[in-house]
């Protein structure tokens, strides 16, 4: 039974998004889609153990996610006149694709795949808040609940609950159309969904459990994400730069963890380790990038990438390149890991103490919080000879790290760091 019950959660890593952006499509209710598609889940944990996996669990979730729809539909006496027109809807449609254990064909899973690129765009849809963009994408396509998503941005889970619901009444009161925009506003759009790709890879690389299923479901679902976009617009450069940029990443993958999880830091990994095939599409994709004389945050980023595995090569970081490189990014947008990763390739070209006033003029109030902000300092300081300052950095580190491996890192580093 166990085992059924990790079925069910797989496949609800692998279609939460799929189901949930064909579902709203009908009525663009994204609330109501999901409330639906919940119950489905719940349907399913209370058959699947008794009766099996179906053949097709997607398509079956699809169609008990629709009948719930309906079901809430018929209790309402306020929409009966939406009745009829949604339940006609989704009877001609569960007739024309799904018969009695239903099978997705492959023109049925197109028009999903459409159907999350169009959800993509409508979360990304001006009329909707900019700050609330990402998380609602992270929420509809990816199933991430308002907690986790509040903790990755630093905001309060009530606050972010509050502001998913006003997105997605937005969304319905507006009747904002799930339909992919035509190419101008497409692109006014696509800073907004490259931002929430990213995002998304980024809570897969910084799980705390990092070699689960789950963060490297969510790693590659937002490659595939990057890759699907690049195939929507194949001549827009920070499309590339963004794909490149987690290739670089996604190489050094295995590299990043030794024995039982032991967390290993960048400048310690086996470069054997590193995936030379990506490293070579990433490059391959940032050199396509270049040629188009449209330099952005994501290209940046991406060329960083590409300096540092000039390391894979020599042996040893190229750190005045990724210095310069550091400089422009933070040039286009000051974004505060920007910001450390600068201060960390200070340190290589110009000593600890240049990258620590570096560090001094940060916000206050964001490094209160900020993980790689104390473990820099801790390490400058370290380097510095200044050991109680050091401990005391590696503490403030330790108290915010949720991996056990990466604590346990810290703790030994400042273990090492003798007064």
């Amino acid at each position: 039974m166990s085992q059924t019950y990790e079925t069910i959660e797989r496949i609800g890593r692998e279609c939460y998004g799929r189901l949930l952006a064909i579902l709203a499509a009908k009525s663009n209710d994204l609330a109501a889609a999901e409330d639906a598609l919940s119950d489905a889940f719940s349907e399913a944990l209370s058959h699947w153990p008794v009766d099996g996996v179906p053949d097709n669990p997607e398509a079956w979730l699809l169609t008990s996610a629709r009948r719930k729809r309906l079901d809430g539909f018929r209790r309402s006496t306020i929409q009966q006149r939406a009745l009829e027109h949604v339940g006609n809807a989704i009877a001609a449609d569960e007739s024309r694709r799904i018969k009695s254990h239903p099978k997705i064909d492959s023109d049925s899973m197109i028009e999903i795949q459409d159907e999350r690129l169009k959800l993509m765009f409508v979360c990304a849809h001006p009329a909707i808040d900019e700050a609330t963009r990402t998380p609602l994408m992270l929420q509809t396509l990816l199933g991430l609940d308002a907690a986790r998503i509040a903790s990755s941005m630093l905001i309060a889970p009530t606050t972010m609950g509050q502001r998913l619901s006003r997105a997605k009444r937005k969304i319905r009161d507006a009747r904002i159309p799930f339909q992919i925009p035509d190419k101008e506003e497409l692109v006014t759009r696509l800073a907004s969904v490259l931002e929430t790709i990213y995002a998304a890879f980024g809570l897969g690389w910084d799980d705390p459990r990092c070699t689960s299923d789950a963060s490297t479901d969510l790693t590659a679902e937002a490659i595939w994400l990057a890759r699907t976009t690049r195939s929507l617009l194949p001549n827009h450069p920070e499309t590339l730069g963004l794909l490149s940029l987690m290739l670089f990443c996604d190489a050094r993958a295995s590299a990043r963890r030794g024995e039982c999880g032991k967390y290993i830091p960048f400048d310690e990994q086996s470069l054997e380790k590193w995936d030379l095939g990506k490293i070579e599409e990433a490059e391959a994709l940032l050199r396509q990038a270049s040629q188009m004389s449209q330099v952005g945050p994501f290209q940046l980023e991406a060329a960083i990438q590409s300096a540092h595995t000039f390391r894979r090569i020599s042996g040893r970081n190229n750190w005045d390149e990724i210095l310069q490189l550091y400089e422009g990014l933070i040039a286009y947008s000051p974004m505060f890991g920007a910001l450390i990763g600068y201060a960390t390739a200070l340190a290589e070209t110009d000593g600890p103490q240049a990258a620590l006033s570096q560090l001094d003029r940060l916000d206050s109030e964001r490094v209160k919080s900020h993980l790689p902000y104390w473990a820099t300092r801790a390490e400058l300081l370290t380097r510095l000879g200044r050991f109680a300052e050091a401990i005391e950095s590696y503490h403030r580190a330790i108290g915010l790290a949720t991996d056990p491996a990466v604590r346990s890192f810290l703790q030994e580093r400042a273990n090492k760091a003798t007064v």
